[in-house]
């Protein structure tokens, strides 16, 4: 079975910052969504969560968490957390990395996602994250937002079709 994924659309955030990344009127010609982000923001910490929405809800999100620090690992319970975003206390100017896959998007059912994360940091602190998670609505997705206080100057956010064929 060939797999062909598509750009769909591309958010950077520009001088200013902002406070999130979004996207909307996503078609429902695919099988599978893909998000690739690159990711920091403002503020004097190592990193913090970066949230997903979908059609503009944060309710109805469960999902697990397994993360490590480079001296610590920790399983914990969660909302629609998908990974984290440096902050200004790692190393200058470098972005964390996540992906994000939602499989079935416009399917009728309940809707899965994962996420797999890594801030960069030559510090003592960095964190690599996985999230399994699922938001109990029925409802095709037809928009998604990813949100933190502050992201700063070319965060970016990519998302892509994926046709299973």
């Amino acid at each position: 079975m060939a797999t062909t994924y598509e750009a769909i659309a591309t958010v950077t955030v520009g001088s200013g910052g902002a406070a999130s990344m979004a996207f909307s009127s996503i078609p429902a010609t695919y099988t599978d969504l893909a998000i690739k982000i690159s990711a920091r923001w403002d503020a004097p910490f190592n990193a913090s969560t970066l949230t997903i929405t979908f059609n503009g809800s944060s309710a109805n999100f469960t999902s697990r968490v397994i993360e490590g620090s480079g001296s610590s690992v920790s399983s914990f319970t969660s909302t629609n957390n998908i990974g984290n975003a440096q902050g200004t206390s790692s190393t200058a100017n470098t972005f964390s990395s996540i992906d994000v896959y939602i499989p079935n998007y416009a399917g009728s059912n309940n809707k899965s996602f994962s996420a797999d994360g890594v801030t960069e940091n030559n510090g003592t602190i960095a964190y690599a994250t996985l999230n399994a998670g699922l938001w109990s609505q029925t409802a095709a997705i037809t928009s998604i937002g990813i949100a933190i206080s502050n992201l700063v100057q070319y965060s970016t956010a990519t998302l892509y079709g994926i046709k299973n064929s």
